[in-house]
């Protein structure tokens, strides 16, 4: 029987963010150049959502990452080197018979045309994944659920599972969707489908890259367009920033005493003044109302590696919704956390202190567009330490 019963309780909500999807042991080399003449890698993990999942666990929310891996030493890394970021790893499955997924890259941005990366995820645990084998109440167990479209390329049990868990249910949490367009994966398939899945989500984040390759849809309107349903949407334009669509919420900054609760896509006021995020019904609710569109520069970053930005910028994107702050903080502190990644060689980094985090978010415009963010920024102690003019 695949799905969960028609009328099963979800259990009491305990975590913040539950975020599905494959990770694998991922090999950093150690020193630029083709992967035929690197020497030696060391050895890391990378995986869309459980990125997501370490960062709001560092940034001190309750995070959990439901995957399935295999009964190998990767796959005891894996989980091993996620929960150690304080993630719940408890509803991870293990497959005794298919392996943990591995990759290489190179340590070019991933944009360039030297950029390579060898996979070796074919028959992995994950893409095992299906409506039959996942634990549903532990994936509904959480305020929202994080999915991407990585999961749905990996086999047709993954895109089932992701159909089934975007369908419209009582009890659904509110769904956050990252296209993750990888055209690697989709060779032979129809990325179509990523259109799909993504209107039916609450919460949707795409590049504009991404919706013109995978959909032939050029411009934030025009990915708009396409993509009514959601409460709100993200486009991710690079350089250039982000565009936010949100039906509903306030776009700009809250005053000093607001709870801001009321501006969580499904979310609803609770006694103490924080964001208790609901669920698809709420979700769909607020997305009656008229789309505000809120554009939000992106920060001057002295790269170092150009690796999972989109994934730090969903987190921060995420953490601030469920703090219930305004659309405009929600994308500054999603740059900012995804400026703390681009400012190391890895996937995962220590994410800024909130309060840190937050002064910088506050900036007016001016001082926002002259911040400029190097390697060991996140360790500083005053926010006017990281100002300079490009």
């Amino acid at each position: 029987m695949s799905g969960p019963a028609a009328g099963t309780a979800v259990a009491a909500t305990t975590t913040d963010v539950v975020c599905l999807g494959e990770s694998m042991v991922t090999f950093l080399p150690s020193q630029p150049g083709r992967l035929a003449d690197v020497p030696s890698f060391g050895r890391g993990i990378g995986g869309a959502e459980s990125n997501v999942a370490c960062a709001l666990a560092a940034a001190g929310h309750r995070a959990a990452w439901v995957g399935r891996v295999g009964a190998d030493g990767f796959g005891d890394h894996l989980v091993e080197t996620i929960a150690s970021y304080g993630v719940d790893t408890s509803a991870v499955r293990r497959d005794p018979v298919r392996p943990t997924g591995i990759y290489f890259r190179t340590a070019t941005d991933r944009g360039t045309d030297t950029h390579e990366v060898a996979y070796y995820r074919a028959g992995s645990a994950a893409s095992a994944m299906s409506p039959a084998n996942v634990p549903y109440e532990e994936l509904f167990a959480g305020r929202v659920l994080h999915l991407s479209g990585i999961t749905a390329a990996l086999s047709g049990d993954c895109l089932a599972l992701l159909r089934e868990l975007t369908a419209a249910r009582p009890g659904r949490p509110l769904v956050s969707f990252d296209v993750n367009h990888r055209p690697h994966l989709w060779r032979g398939g129809d990325a179509s489908v990523l259109l799909e899945l993504a209107r039916r989500a609450d919460l949707v984040f795409v590049g504009e890259d991404e919706a013109e390759e995978a959909w032939g849809i050029v411009g934030a309107e025009a990915i708009r367009a396409a993509v009514p349903e959601p409460s709100v949407l993200v486009v991710k334009q690079g350089s250039a920033g982000a565009t936010v669509f949100a039906s509903g919420l306030r776009p700009g900054p809250r005053s000093s005493n607001a709870g801001g609760a009321e501006n969580a896509p499904g979310a609803r006021s609770t006694e103490g003044g924080g964001a208790e995020c609901g669920g698809a019904e709420d979700a769909a609710a607020a997305a009656t109302g008229p789309d505000t569109v809120t554009h939000v520069p992106a920060l001057h970053v002295d790269v170092v590696a150009a690796v999972g930005a989109g994934d730090a910028f969903a987190a921060g994107f995420l953490s601030a919704t469920l703090r219930g702050l305004p659309v405009r903080d929600r994308a500054r502190h999603g740059h900012l956390m995804a400026a703390a990644v681009l400012t190391v060689p890895g996937d995962l980094t220590e994410p800024p202190a909130r309060d840190h985090a937050d002064r910088l978010v506050a900036l007016d415009d001016d001082a926002w567009g002259r911040l400029r963010l190097g390697p060991g920024w996140t360790a500083a102690d005053r926010a006017s330490e990281e100002v300079r003019t490009p």
